[in-house]
């Protein structure tokens, strides 16, 4: 078609995209000499009246929007030649290629450029869906998000394309819902013709994850209809989290609106929202401050969270414990002492007897002293956590230290009760869990200075916050 005149003023330069029935076309304008993009329609073997009817959509869409990231709209025009019948839609040119395009040349998205993206197509999002009614996109995917070449420390300006899938509330509440969109990108409600703002914030979260793993949302594995792609993508927790927010299959869950997503990003804040009652066992959501009388200590800033924990201090229950403690050691002192004046070599098997049960005093002691006097200091800043263990003046790190980007979840075990072998029920104290690696950062439990619920429920929100990491619950 090159060099055909459609509409007797717009000259095809090239075939831009085709698909059945339709074609994208780069022209020139003869009365302007700009550049212009000329969608066509064709009456053919493959025509069907949905094709028509979104085709018109989109240029009634077009109309109504101005917008400096959406193409104008500029003409409409029927075509009617021996070889060719249907419609044509003029549209401002684009100098830019899709995402999809940079993807499969090679280049690849820093985290910070990804981000940006987010962004200007969240700004986009925002004039769209705060239109009465609001416009939602419905195709939200890499070859309809155009990007232009890097421009200093920006990755480029982004535009969104493609307005045939749109859908406003007026023509659902006509009855014109078409079942539209593609696979991968579409969240589930869409499937079944219902769509909402939300629904454009999948279809965006989906082509971020493809921006950033370079596979089809719809190769990646997915459980309970969620995207696995933390695996194949090396993100900060902030952004891993917020990706996953944005692609939960579950509206309910879901970030609901364009202008909470960008305030989600920016802040770095994952607040997992659900209200279906049967998933309460799942996901702890609500929002927590410290009890009253709470002795716990926590200091925070942007880069920066510390937990002191003091000792959980003297216990009515420790009176049996602390006694038969001083009697078994007093017990041991005496023979260890007895067994050093025998003679020699007879006195060797009466001390080296006498060594496992200094283990069990010791341990005895230890059970009395640390609630009295062992401090637990919980340390995260930016790149690292360290967790530590304080007793008269000592530290010495629970467990190693490890990077902040290794933790992958927050586990929080409320209290529940079990039987011992004697068939008495023995509670277990709740406790709350980080998951670094291969490593358990605990706090609470039986081994544990916190034992109260509340307290644990509290530190696992702040945890969940400064983390940017969802809050879950076993």
């Amino acid at each position: 078609m090159n060099g055909q005149v459609l509409g007797n003023r717009y000259e095809v330069q090239q075939l831009m995209g085709k698909k059945a029935g339709r074609r994208t076309l780069l022209a020139r304008d003869l009365l302007t000499g700009e550049l212009v993009v000329v969608k066509l329609l064709s009456f053919n073997s493959d025509f069907e009246w949905d094709d028509l009817k979104l085709f018109e959509r989109e240029a009634e869409t077009l109309k109504t929007l101005s917008h400096s990231s959406i193409p104008s709209y500029l003409d409409y025009f029927e075509v009617d030649s021996p070889t060719l019948k249907g419609f044509g839609l003029v549209q401002t040119y684009i100098p830019a290629q899709s995402l999809e395009k940079y993807i499969k040349a090679g280049r690849t998205f820093t985290e910070n450029e990804v981000k940006q993206i987010a962004k200007s197509i969240l700004d986009i999002l925002i004039y769209l869906h705060d239109r009465k009614p609001p416009t939602i996109h419905r195709d939200i995917k890499p070859s309809n998000i155009l990007l232009t070449n890097r421009s200093g420390n920006t990755v480029g300006q982004l535009y969104l394309v493609d307005f045939g899938s749109v859908q406003t509330a007026a023509m659902e509440e006509e009855g014109t819902r078409t079942v539209v969109g593609t696979y991968g990108y579409m969240p589930p409600e869409q499937f079944g013709g219902r769509t909402v703002p939300a629904s454009d914030l999948y279809g965006l979260g989906a082509t971020l994850i493809y921006l950033v793993t370079g596979s089809h949302p719809a190769d990646l594995p997915q459980k309970d209809l969620r995207i696995q792609f933390e695996q194949a993508a090396t993100l900060s927790p902030s952004l891993t989290n917020w990706l996953a927010w944005m692609t939960q299959p579950s509206l309910d869950k879901r970030l609901s609106s364009a202008p909470e997503a960008r305030f989600a990003l920016e802040q770095g804040e994952l607040k997992l929202k659900n209200n279906d009652e049967s998933d309460r066992n799942n996901v702890l959501v609500c929002q927590i401050s410290q009890p009253a009388n709470s002795k716990i200590h926590l200091k925070k800033d942007e880069n920066f969270l510390e937990i002191l924990v003091p000792p959980v201090g003297f216990q009515p229950s420790m009176i049996f414990m602390a006694l038969f403690a001083i009697s078994w050691n007093s017990f041991i002192i005496f023979w260890t002492i007895t067994a050093f004046f025998l003679p020699f070599p007879i006195n060797i098997p009466f001390v080296l007897f006498s060594l496992p049960f200094w283990g069990a005093g010791v341990q005895m002691m230890s059970s009395v002293l640390f609630p009295l006097l062992r401090y637990s200091r919980l340390k995260l800043n930016r790149f690292s956590i360290c967790f530590t263990w304080e007793l008269l003046g000592f530290k010495y790190n629970r467990i190693p230290p490890a990077a902040i980007r290794d933790i992958t979840k927050i586990v929080y075990t409320p209290k529940t009760y079990t039987n011992d072998f004697q068939g008495n029920r023995i509670e277990i104290p709740p406790k709350l869990t980080l998951w670094v690696g291969v490593h358990e950062y605990q706090l609470g439990g039986r081994k544990g200075l916190i034992h109260g619920e509340p307290e644990i429920e509290w530190l696992g929100y702040e945890l969940s916050n400064w983390l940017g990491l969802p809050l879950t619950r076993e």
